[in-house]
């Protein structure tokens, strides 16, 4: 689970894998919907109403992934984002992409030296090209990317390969429709601090990381977290769900540690922060990021329930 969650936690994902522009399929689904009205649909991820002193914020759980039928979303979603003052995310996929790609270079990919294939162990190289080769990566355009950059270039291949689009975000929806509506949408992280998270790790760490990410991918476990979590997902299985989120906590490897202890538990704090402050001052607003924040041990609902916030779980 440590390698495919990493698609739960962080906007990078959307961002590495298609960045968003006007003529991406989600774009005409998200405007599609502003026109039409709210469709009949399942329940997806999960939903929370967070009141205080009459103002109400709704809290939707996402995945930075999609497939064409995900949308629209259902209409208890669609009317908190039409109805909202301010949407919330993590990052804004439709933001600064000069500004994002940066990031990128900065905190993914190497500025001298070797990159991460030269970084990994000898057994190791082979089959890194063979993977390469399968998603239709050309070896030149990985060749500078450290060695997390590299294992998530990896998930999202292995997620294309099972159906599952970054183009298709449902954090790119939300945001298309946000910006058709003229709804002002907030950043609750900057592209600079998640990538930071998984630039801190050593570099023996990242090569790691980088080794599990082509073991798992080979032996099928990737494919296999790869419809858990979308399944649970686009069925708002809370049981699986939970069960997603025990089974990450419960990763003791190293690369598991980091994705629980720094990508998921480190920032739950902070998103809680923003979206406090943000119900404080805005009457309607909506806040969407990825759902396991949003379940488990020290979820982001639980601490702003800790601060004394009426909390109710929709779906």
């Amino acid at each position: 689970m440590r390698r495919l969650i990493i698609v739960m936690f962080c906007t990078l994902f959307y961002v590495a894998g298609a960045p968003a522009r006007a003529e991406n399929p989600v774009a005409a689904a998200a405007k599609a919907a502003v026109k039409a009205p709210a469709a009949v649909q399942p329940n997806r991820g999960a939903l929370f109403k967070v009141e205080q002193n009459g103002h109400t914020l709704y809290l939707f759980g996402t995945i930075h992934v999609g497939l064409p039928d995900f949308y629209p979303l259902e209409p208890r979603v669609s009317a908190a984002l039409e109805n909202a003052s301010v949407l919330a995310l993590e990052l804004d996929p439709l933001g600064d992409q000069a500004k994002m790609a940066k990031a990128v270079r900065q905190y993914g990919m190497v500025r001298s030296g070797p990159g991460a294939a030269a970084q990994i162990g000898p057994a190791f190289r082979p089959r890194l090209a063979r993977l390469l080769k399968q998603y239709g990566i050309a070896p030149e355009s990985s060749a500078p990317m450290k060695p997390w950059m590299l294992a998530t270039v990896l998930a999202i291949g292995e997620f294309a390969a099972q159906g599952y689009q970054p183009n298709l975000a449902v954090d790119a929806f939300l945001a298309m429709q946000a910006h058709v509506r003229k709804i002002p949408v907030l950043e609750l992280e900057s592209m600079d601090s998640q990538l930071s998270l998984f630039d801190s790790m050593p570099a023996a760490d990242q090569t790691h990381f980088l080794e599990e990410s082509i073991a798992a991918i080979e032996d099928k476990e990737q494919a296999k977290e790869a419809k858990q979590i979308v399944q649970a997902w686009a069925g708002a299985d809370k049981a699986e769900l939970e069960a997603v989120a025990s089974k990450a906590a419960a990763d003791d490897s190293m690369s598991g540690r980091f994705t629980y202890q720094v990508l998921l538990q480190r920032r739950n704090g902070p998103l809680a922060d923003g979206i406090a402050a943000l119900l404080a001052r805005e009457s309607n607003s909506m806040a969407a990021i990825g759902v396991l924040h949003l379940i488990g041990d020290g979820s982001v609902p639980a601490l702003l329930a800790q601060r004394g916030l009426k909390v109710e779980r929709v779906y």
